[in-house]
């Protein structure tokens, strides 16, 4: 498994308890250097994504095999068009409009709500205490993201005004987090840390802009009765939150029923998992100070005598567990809500939802596809705008931004390093597939033949921008982490 390593020195300064974590309040203005001086959690979070790449990358090998086995790929497609029903009386909570649900449509709507969700969850820590929360700090892969959400789009409609696949613009303007991680996660500890914060980051931006096309531009018939319910539902969560309600299943009960109205009110249900992550608090009950107290004070109960008589295995008498459970229930209430939600999700959404979603998605037959397809239509749209359009617009808006003093280059790092991370910025996988069944999934026979297409020019386009990403990377990265270039050589 692919794993993000950093440089012992780094890894000094990333303690939990050190003075380069310990020494940040909120609101705070961040000293020198400070985006390289991120806490454990969040290089764990980067790990996370990393190795949940190879689990992608396995997932979608393993749909296009199926999908071009004879007699398996029927079993396959049928498959996913099995309906689904989890019904009490006459009432199915998996259907849409009054019909069941698909298998296919229960992964892309619901638990790609899941997804999303978790995305929602990110996207709060990151304005409040991560990456997004200082201006100048965010302002560089903020930038480059616009630029690679513009410009692939630009590309896109140039090469697809008049056709019947012009809906499809927003396919190519998407970063996949977890494969470009998996890129950098290669390479390991030449890859300086400021240059993992910064794809993570414009990935995440990326994932906000993505969020808005599809409420935007991916909503049918407005049912205004469910909105209203909906919005009630959601009243009740910031309600919740506001009388620290530590609960998750009171997040996830109220939450699932906002999902189900958002996906029978003509919005697309997975924004209901973003406005409920939204909702979801960030401060625990206590503050850490209380939190050491009531465990000094349960602790203190046990006294050294009784050690020998506790190393055996035996029942808790009723004063041990009423000391015990004190110390469990301060546990669960130091922790927001929050990172604790976006900690037990990671995994989920990383190794189950997310491979998922790529086996179910990915299956391009490819036996009767004519080569020149690749290089035509809707996949060459796709194509250039993941490969070149991305490369073009993150490379073009990071360079302006930090020519107009606007905000500093990534640490030890040079224009030919952000022009590799560009060019890895084009790994549009996920979110693109996901944008595509948007845009195709609806038409009948010829929206699923652009869909297939569509498909073809995601695939080719992230892995042509994968390769040339690592290759650049290969190329421009010092061969150890002690040669990483100072600041004299950004302008390289």
């Amino acid at each position: 498994m692919a794993h993000v390593s950093t440089n012992p020195e780094s890894d000094r300064l990333q303690q939990p308890g050190s003075p380069a974590t310990d020494s940040i309040h909120p609101g705070q203005e961040p000293g020198p250097g400070l985006p390289h001086r991120i806490f454990f959690s969040a290089r764990q979070a980067l790990s996370r994504h990393a190795t949940g790449g190879n689990v992608l990358i396995l997932a979608t090998i393993l749909a296009l095999i199926v999908a071009n086995i004879p007699g398996i790929n029927t079993l396959y497609h049928d498959f996913w068009n099995q309906q689904m029903r989890l019904q009490v009386g006459d009432f199915n909570i998996f259907s849409h409009a009054g019909h069941p649900m698909t298998v296919l449509q229960f992964i892309n709507d619901a638990l790609m709500a899941v997804f999303f969700f978790t995305i929602g969850l990110e996207i709060k820590r990151e304005i409040l205490v991560g990456e997004l929360s200082s201006f100048r700090q965010a302002l560089l892969p903020i930038m480059g993201a616009i630029g690679g959400m513009i410009l692939p789009v630009g590309l896109f409609v140039l090469f697809a005004s008049g056709t019947d696949y012009i809906d499809g613009a927003a396919i190519p303007m998407a970063t996949d987090i977890a494969f470009s991680l998996g890129v950098l996660a290669i390479l390991g500890s030449r890859v300086p840390l400021s240059l993992k914060i910064f794809l993570t980051t414009l990935a995440v931006v990326d994932d906000i802009g993505g969020i808005i096309v599809i409420a935007a531009f991916y909503s049918s018939h407005i049912e205004l009765s469910f909105l209203g319910y909906a919005a009630i539902g959601l009243a009740v969560l910031v309600l919740g939150g506001a009388m620290k309600i530590q609960s998750k299943m009171f997040y996830a009960g109220i939450g699932g029923i906002v999902w189900f109205l958002f996906l029978n009110s003509g919005i697309h249900p997975t924004i209901a998992g973003v406005l409920v992550a939204f909702c979801v608090p960030s401060v625990p009950v206590y503050a850490p100070k209380k939190y050491i107290k009531i465990i000094r004070n349960s602790i203190r109960n046990f006294n050294e005598e009784e050690d020998f008589v506790m190393t055996r295995r035996t029942i808790l008498n009723h004063e041990q567990m009423d000391w015990l459970k004190q110390i469990e229930s301060a546990s669960d209430k130091v922790i927001s809500p929050l990172q604790d939600l976006e900690d037990s999700l990671h995994p989920v959404t990383n190794y189950i939802i997310i491979p998922l979603f790529a086996f179910a998605n990915a299956g391009i037959f490819l036996l009767d596809i004519h080569p020149v397809n690749i290089i035509q239509g809707i996949s060459l749209a796709i194509i250039v705008g993941l490969v070149l359009g991305k490369f073009l617009g993150i490379f073009f808006f990071s360079w302006l931004t930090v020519k107009l003093g606007w905000a500093p280059m990534p640490e030890h790092s040079n224009w030919r390093m952000i022009a590799a991370i560009s060019m890895l910025g084009g790994i549009g996988f996920t979110v693109s597939l996901f944008i595509a069944n948007l845009s195709f999934g609806d038409m009948g026979p010829a929206g699923a033949a652009l869909l297939n297409d569509a498909k073809i020019g995601i695939v080719v386009g992230s892995f042509l921008s994968g390769l040339l990403g690592f290759i650049l990377l290969q190329r421009f990265l010092p061969r150890h982490s002690g040669d990483l270039p100072s600041e004299d050589d950004d302008d390289e």
